[in-house]
């Protein structure tokens, strides 16, 4: 059988059981048969789950780029791989071939040799979404530098911590960032940043917005010149499998920032596998995924997963809103996507407006519709499927983390019948399991516990940089032997896996032990609600009580707020319980967010317990501005 793509459910099972019962084997036969190595493997893994020390493929040769870019190029010369959709729709979107990629990289990877840049180096690259931003990622893989990439849009303290936390050598940068109908000065955030970064000697320059901007002598060069001198091809270093790809910073929810370390081979065989099986891709397909590649999700599913399988990948400058709320469903008509992959705060911001955005657009091109980055709400789920997949595209709604690399639990489409807000089973190779407080495994299904994975995986990070005590007791310290995910999940009767919250998430009422998003799921279906985020508080008699913070999806529509808060507390009385009643509403305009949309629940129980001190740096995220608002208003 082929071990590479899965057909059908009796195929998944079979793959999963091999998976489980003989991995090293598993894993062998797809490394071996569907890349390109220098040098074959010792061991196809060695770990030691109690240190949090797990190699793959151990000391075999490869090089992630000549899998993504150089094997492609007999077959797939003249084939679209980038298409880059500019922020402004009257911008012409551009159409890069394998033939065009290579070359592009290899002159990349040239200027950064000739800029005194070595294997092992670190570049901090602060790129908004534009195709320089992919080629300079591969550009690094390409020579062996560890890139780490900087959402364009942190502020210049977040930018300094990370280049400092990992001592960067050189930063690739613009003169600007187009975002909807802004301009954001990106070259005058990094030269801010840098009176920070004693590490920092280069500085390359994009050209984008054609601002004006300030050139340190000595520090600071236009890319442009230095590649047009450059030459069009260029020998890909030769990597250990273990080497460092790259470095990605968390969003730094709970203090610090983490720079999670990935490494070449073991990544790149689990990106390539996970993104074949998850959006049934086959030849010709044009995949896009709304994410940037200043996340994982863009790493794993807008570079490497879509160009290890030689796919044509989407790249978006833009945001859903601009011009207007049918950006994307103008996007996806007018390229003909076959999969699209968003976030659920996408889904539910859109999901606000009116179907005519949706419907006025040929959305008959796609096949498979995902969603990363939390756990997706059910009428988000519903409308999804209903005004996007028009009731025919399944919803992969993917389970992962920055520290898994790849997906780890989803629906793979057309073989896993899909059930709203369930991830529903692991992908073959992963082995997941259920944990009591007493720090045993609960055996059967229809059962809730925290949510680990007992057996190492390939694309799994291997360390945080500089400071493996961290890593370790960060996610391998609460179970030993196990890595814990910091999610609690249920197990439904067939064994499919619901992602319930972080395990932090779970507050105790009373003696009560509720999860947070059960009851956010039940006021999201109250029809005046558009999205929710709880959070418990002290209380003198309960211990905790709930608060909730509540968006409304007409302002105007409901007057009697009184009325409202009765109508939504009896909603999760009759859905939950009455011990999940929420003590305080605040209705609230937003809800402070990650880039990556994540709720940022720790500021919202600061506030919710009155205390306003050490907010952390909220520059990084999507809207700081609502942070104050909500503190103004609290009740």
């Amino acid at each position: 059988m082929s071990y590479y793509k899965i057909n059908n459910l009796e195929q998944y099972f079979k793959h999963y059981n091999k998976s489980i019962r003989e991995p090293r084997k598993f894993w062998g036969k797809i490394a071996e048969e569907n890349f390109i190595w220098y040098q074959g493997w010792d061991k196809v893994v060695d770990f030691n789950m109690g240190e949090a020390d797990v190699k793959w493929f151990t000391n075999a040769k490869v090089n992630i780029t000549k899998n993504c870019i150089d094997r492609h190029l007999a077959k797939r010369g003249d084939k679209t791989a980038i298409i880059f959709e500019p922020n402004n729709p009257d911008e012409a979107a551009l159409h890069i071939s394998y033939n065009e990629l290579y070359a592009r990289v290899a002159k990349m990877a040239n200027v950064l040799r000739e800029q005194g840049i070595k294997k092992g180096d670190r570049i901090c690259i602060y790129l908004p979404m534009i195709p320089e931003l992919a080629i300079s990622v591969l550009a690094c893989a390409r020579i062996g530098a560890i890139h780490s990439v900087v959402f364009a849009g942190f502020s210049e303290s977040a930018v300094a911590s990370r280049i400092n936390d990992s001592s960067c050598k050189m930063v690739i940068t613009s003169d600007g960032a187009y975002r909807g109908s802004k301009s954001i000065d990106l070259k005058g955030i990094i030269d801010e940043a840098l009176t920070k970064c004693p590490t920092v000697e280069k500085v390359l320059v994009v050209k984008r917005t054609n601002t004006a901007v300030t050139m340190k002598e000595g520090r600071d060069q236009w890319i442009q010149p230095l590649l047009d001198a450059a030459i069009p091809n260029n020998v890909a270093e030769i990597m250990d499998a273990e080497d460092p790809l790259f470095i990605l910073y968390t969003s730094g929810s709970t203090g610090k920032p983490k720079g999670m370390l990935h490494t070449t081979a073991g990544y790149m065989v689990q990106t390539a596998y996970t993104f074949k099986n998850i959006f049934n891709y086959e030849e010709n397909d044009i995949f896009w995924c709304t994410a940037d590649i200043g996340w994982i999700t863009g790493h794993s599913y807008i570079l490497y997963g879509p160009l290890l399988n030689g796919a044509t990948t989407v790249i978006f400058e833009g945001v859903p809103t601009y011009p207007d709320f049918g950006r994307f469903w103008e996007v996806i008509d007018k390229h003909k996507v076959t999969q699209f992959y968003t976030a659920p705060t996408a889904i539910r911001s859109l999901a606000k407006e009116s179907t005519d955005w949706v419907s006025k657009y040929d959305l008959s091109s796609l096949k498979v519709i995902g969603s990363v980055g939390e756990p997706i709400n059910e009428e988000a789920w519903h409308w999804y499927n209903d005004q996007v997949g028009k009731k025919k595209c399944p919803i992969v709604d993917t389970w992962w983390q920055t520290e898994t690399g790849s997906i780890m639990i989803s629906p793979v489409p057309f073989v896993t019948p899909t059930k709203p807000t369930y991830a529903t089973l692991p992908l073959p190779g992963i082995q997941p399991v259920l944990m009591d407080e007493l720090r045993n495994e609960i055996e059967g299904n229809q059962v809730v516990g925290s949510l680990c994975i007992k057996f190492p995986w390939p694309s799994m990070a291997r360390t945080i940089w500089g400071d493996h005590e961290r890593y370790k007791e960060t996610y391998f310290s609460a179970f030993p032997g196990k890595y814990f995910t910091g999610d609690g999940a249920l197990r439904d009767e067939v064994g499919y896996y619901r992602i319930t919250g972080r395990v932090d998430d779970v507050v105790i009422v009373s003696g009560h032990n509720l999860g947070t998003a059960p009851i956010e799921d039940a006021i999201n279906e109250h029809p005046a609600v558009a999205e929710s985020a709880i959070v418990g508080f002290p209380h003198d008699i309960k211990g905790n009580a709930l608060y909730g913070f509540i968006i409304l999806k007409e302002t105007g529509e409901y007057r009697d707020r009184d009325n409202l808060i009765k109508e939504i507390n009896e909603h999760i009385s009759s859905h939950i319980g009455p011990i999940a009643k929420l003590d305080k509403i605040q209705f609230v305009d937003g809800l402070p967010k990650t880039r990556s949309g994540k709720i940022m629940r720790r500021i919202l129980r600061k506030i919710a317990e009155g205390d306003f001190s050490n907010f952390g740096d909220t520059t990084t995220l999507l809207n700081p501005e609502i942070v104050d608002e909500i503190k103004d208003n609290r009740v």
